[in-house]
């Protein structure tokens, strides 16, 4: 088939790429033309693991990119994958969907019936926004000479490649069966994995191969667009929820690692999104949570339940410094080291992050603050100007002379970072690891003071003890 993708972001470049390696003639379109020279150039516009090997084998052959829209005549499907923002009032930005609508409709062949494809996360109702805009610029008739439907997308960053070959499940939201007919022949070699041997060749994903083939569902238009909002905010609660349970095992001695197994036991919860950490961020759960509770309000039917995971979220970030305070007391010229500005590890996304709400709140006390990021650091500092931080080179110039050290990203770098030479660098002694990925018995044998979430100020043992007694234990 012919694909075409709007935005080279996340989104449109992985989703674009996928698809041109399983066989499709597909072009990216994007606007900047920059981004198109690195995709010509066979480089990947973002940071996403995998993605340039992909970018390299197809583009020339299945995959091109440019700045034009005049591919969308050609195309049978067309997906829209650029950015939703966040307004002020929480609602999501359509501004560049309606672009992309509207240059879509400029282009679009009148003798084609081609499927349009919110890709992005959108509002309930943006496809019969995009619709009615198409319908407008083209003078084409909706339902009959094109149709525009939802197939969110379910990409975690740093996992994107992967997750894009094995999803756990595709939605379709659509009830145009001339919608349904083409998006079925679009992923029948992403369900039935036709040439994933080759594609495993050259990336990682040999073992995934015998997962779980994806669920193909098929629905409305309005459900598809808001079983992505509603997965994201489900989530966002259920790690509110285990960093409320950290906050209460710190103060009642009890260790949330062991709880936080013992929870995942169950069948009916799972152990995915049980891990503390200083609360979730980035640039799709603090979007997609204010969307969904500002359409909610909207609407008389406020998401309590997500109201007040925001609001906990929000206490997770205070939470950290907080910590900081009792072991430093007064904040005022003390120096703090940051390890991680991104809100997970393998990606450079620095939007929206932790980082950010923590950073903030610690110069306002009066602390100096040094960072390091592997990825992140660019970014963060275009989105952050107004920080007065020290951007360091390598994670040891951010142990130099520091009072505290506070790890927000649990980057494989910082697990194995010479701790010997963090020790004889900082001032003071004191780790605090929001992550509760490092060996605190480690730690504290070269002399420092390392302090986890959750596990308990009085507790010695390293903080993976959880992981090693649970499950070994012989009846």
């Amino acid at each position: 088939m012919n694909v075409v993708c709007i935005g080279s972001g996340y989104v449109g470049s992985v989703t674009g790429a996928a698809f041109a390696a399983l066989g499709h003639q597909t072009t990216v379109i994007d606007i900047d033309q920059a981004k198109v020279e690195m995709l010509n150039a066979k480089r990947s516009p973002i940071y996403e693991p995998g993605l340039d090997i992909l970018i390299a084998k197809t583009i020339g052959n299945t995959l091109f990119a440019s700045t034009s829209y005049q591919a969308v005549y050609d195309a049978d499907v067309v997906f829209i994958g650029v950015g939703t923002p966040e307004k002020a009032d929480g609602s999501a930005d359509l501004t560049y969907i309606r672009r992309a609508a509207a240059s879509i409709a400029k282009h679009l062949n009148p003798h084609r019936f081609t499927v349009i494809v919110n890709k992005s996360t959108v509002p309930v109702g943006t496809a019969d926004l995009v619709s009615s805009i198409i319908e407008e610029e083209s003078l084409l008739e909706a339902e009959l000479d094109f149709a525009v439907i939802s197939n969110p997308e379910f990409l975690r960053e740093g996992y994107a490649v992967e997750d894009v070959f094995f999803p756990d499940r595709v939605v379709i939201g659509t009830e145009n069966e001339r919608a349904r007919a083409a998006m079925r022949t679009l992923y029948h070699n992403l369900i039935e994995r036709a040439g994933y041997d080759a594609i495993c060749r050259d990336l990682p994903f040999t073992a995934n191969l015998h997962s779980p083939a994806a669920v193909y569902f098929e629905t409305d238009t309005k459900s598809a667009e808001m079983i992505k909002y509603a997965s994201n905010a489900f989530l966002a609660v259920k790690i509110s929820y285990i960093n409320e349970v950290a906050r209460l095992s710190e103060a009642l001695g009890a260790n949330v690692l062991d709880v936080a197994k013992g929870i995942g036991l169950d069948s009916r919860i799972g152990e995915k999104f049980l891990q503390v950490s200083s609360g979730w961020s980035g640039s799709c759960f603090p979007k997609d949570t204010a969307e969904f509770l500002a359409t909610s309000q909207k609407y008389g039917s406020e998401l309590s339940t997500v109201k007040a995971a925001v609001e906990s979220n929000l206490k997770m970030h205070l939470f950290v410094v907080e910590k900081i305070q009792r072991q430093l007391k007064t904040l005022n010229g003390k120096h703090i080291g940051i390890l991680g500005l991104t809100f997970k590890p393998n990606t450079d996304d620095a939007r929206k992050t932790q980082a950010t709400v923590i950073i903030e709140k610690l110069l306002e006390l009066g602390a100096h603050i040094s960072v390091h990021d592997p990825q992140g650091m660019p970014m963060f500092r275009a989105l952050n100007k107004n920080l007065a931080v020290r951007y360091c080179d390598s994670p040891l110039d951010v142990a130099h002379a520091a009072d505290a050290l506070i790890l927000l990203t649990h980057w494989q770098e910082y697990q194995t970072l010479d701790w010997r030479q963090v020790s004889r660098k900082m001032r003071s002694s004191y780790v605090l690891d929001t992550r509760n990925v490092l060996c605190r018995k480690q730690l504290e044998e070269l002399g420092l003071l390392c302090e986890g979430l959750g596990i308990g100020v009085t507790d010695r043992k390293a903080s993976g003890h959880a992981q090693a007694q649970v499950g070994s234990v012989r009846l």
